[in-house]
C-alpha cells in the first residue's frame, strides 16, 4: 500500500552530503543574502531623486523603533523610500523568489530542464484575465485596495492550470506527456480567446498601451496592500515547498521508482503542480509575464550547489529575488526617464546568460 511519505526515506534517498560541501553551501547562502540586501538598498537609493545608502539605513532604522536618528533629510524623502520605492523593490524580490521556486518544483517534477513556472498555462490563463479586466469599464471600482487586473490574473492563472490538470488526468494518473501537450493546447486557446476579446471589445490607445506594459512584465505594485498579501501567499508556497525537497529527490529516480520506494506519486504531483501553480499566480498578480527568472536562476544554482533540492530551492529563491531586483533596477535607469518592461530586459539578459552556461557547463552539468 502506498503512503504519502517514502516508506523508508534513509534507503531512498542519497546519503547526506559530506560535511565540506554543506560549509560551501553555508557560504554560497552568506554571499546570495549580502548580495540581496546590497541589491535592495542600491534599488531603493537610485531613481529620478538619487538617496545616499546611509540616509535609507537611517530611514530604516527609524522605522523598526529600535533606535532613532535625528532627521537631516528633507521630509519628501521619507514618502519616496516608504510609500514609492521600498514596495516595488520588496514587490520585485518576492516576484523573483516565487518565480525561481517555482521553476525549482516544476523543474523537479517533470525531470525537464526547459521546465518554467508557465509551462502548463500559467501565463495565458493570468494574460487572459488580465485582459478580461482592460476590457470591462469597470475597473476604477476594484482599485482601493488591490486592481482588478491582479485579481482576475491571479484567479485567470490558477483556473487554467487546474483545467489543464483535469484534462490530462486519465484513469487516475496524470502522465507528464499528456500535462506538457494539454498546456500546449490550452496555451494556444487561451492566445485565441485573448485575441477575440481585443477585437470584439476595442478600446482605446491608453488601455491597449497599459495592457501590453502589463503583458511585457514590470513591477506594478501601487501599496503595502498589495506586498503584503502577495507576500503572504508566496512565503507560505515557500515553507510548504521547503517540506517537499526529499520528494523531489525521489522524483528524480523517475515516476515508477518513486513509486516502487512508496511515494504517492500522483498526490504529490498534484500538490507540487498546485503549489508551483499558486505562488506564480501570486507573482505575476503583481508583475505581469516576466519570463527567464524560473528557468536560468534554478540553472545557476544547479551549477553552483548540485541537484539536492533542500540546498537546491532556498538558493533559488534567493538568487531570483537578486536577479529581479537588479533587473528591475536597471530597466528604470538604464535609459532613464524611458522605463523598459522587466519582462523584456529579464529575457534579453537571461536567454544569452543561459546559453553560455549551458555551452560552457555542459560537461558539469547534473541533474
Amino acid at each position: 500500500m502506498k503512503t504519502l511519505f517514502p516508506v523508508s526515506p534513509k534507503e531512498s534517498l542519497p546519503m547526506p552530503p559530506p560535511v565540506g560541501h554543506r560549509r560551501s553551501s553555508a557560504v554560497v547562502y552568506g554571499l546570495l543574502i549580502v548580495l540581496l540586501l546590497a541589491a535592495m538598498l542600491l534599488a531603493v537609493s537610485l531613481g529620478s531623486t538619487p538617496i545616499p545608502l546611509v540616509t535609507i539605513a537611517q530611514v530604516i532604522v527609524n522605522g523598526t523603533g529600535l533606535f532613532h536618528f535625528q532627521p537631516t533629510w528633507d521630509p519628501s524623502v521619507e514618502i519616496i523610500i516608504w510609500q514609492l520605492r521600498m514596495p516595488v523593490v520588496v514587490g520585485a524580490a518576492l516576484v523573483g523568489a516565487a518565480l525561481a521556486v517555482a521553476g525549482v518544483l516544476f523543474q523537479g517534477l517533470l525531470r525537464n530542464p526547459l521546465a518554467d513556472p508557465f509551462l502548463i498555462g500559467t501565463s495565458s490563463g493570468a494574460a487572459l484575465g488580465a485582459t478580461i479586466s482592460f476590457v470591462l469599464p469597470v475597473a476604477a471600482l476594484y482599485d482601493t485596495f488591490f486592481p482588478l487586473t491582479a485579481i482576475l490574473a491571479f484567479i485567470g492563472a490558477l483556473a487554467t492550470v487546474l483545467f489543464v490538470y483535469s484534462i490530462a488526468r486519465v484513469g487516475g494518473r496524470t502522465p507528464v506527456v499528456t500535462l506538457l501537450l494539454a498546456g500546449v493546447v490550452v496555451n494556444s486557446v487561451m492566445v485565441a480567446l485573448q485575441t477575440l476579446l481585443l477585437t470584439l471589445f476595442p478600446r482605446n490607445d491608453f488601455s491597449l498601451q497599459s495592457l501590453f506594459n502589463w503583458l511585457s512584465g514590470g513591477i506594478a505594485v501601487t501599496g503595502w496592500w498589495q506586498v503584503l498579501l502577495v507576500g503572504l501567499l508566496v512565503l507560505i508556497g515557500l515553507l510548504v515547498a521547503s517540506r517537499l525537497t526529499r520528494v523531489l529527490d525521489v522524483f528524480a529516480l523517475g515516476e515508477e521508482s518513486a513509486a516502487f520506494l512508496g511515494l504517492h506519486v500522483e498526490g504529490y504531483k498534484f500538490l507540487l503542480v498546485m503549489l508551483a501553480s499558486l505562488i506564480t499566480a501570486a507573482a505575476v498578480s503583481i508583475s505581469g509575464l516576466i519570463g527567464f527568472v524560473g528557468l536560468v536562476t534554478p540553472h545557476v544554482m544547479r551549477l553552483l550547489l548540485g541537484p539536492r533540492h533542500r540546498v537546491l530551492l532556498p538558493a533559488s529563491a534567493l538568487g531570483g529575488a537578486i536577479f529581479l531586483v537588479i533587473a528591475d533596477l536597471l530597466a528604470r535607469t538604464l535609459i532613464a526617464p524611458t522605463v523598459l518592461p522587466v519582462g523584456v530586459f529579464t529575457a534579453l539578459v537571461g536567454a544569452p546568460f543561459f546559453l553560455f552556461l549551458l555551452r560552457r557547463r555542459r560537461r558539469e552539468y547534473q541533474w
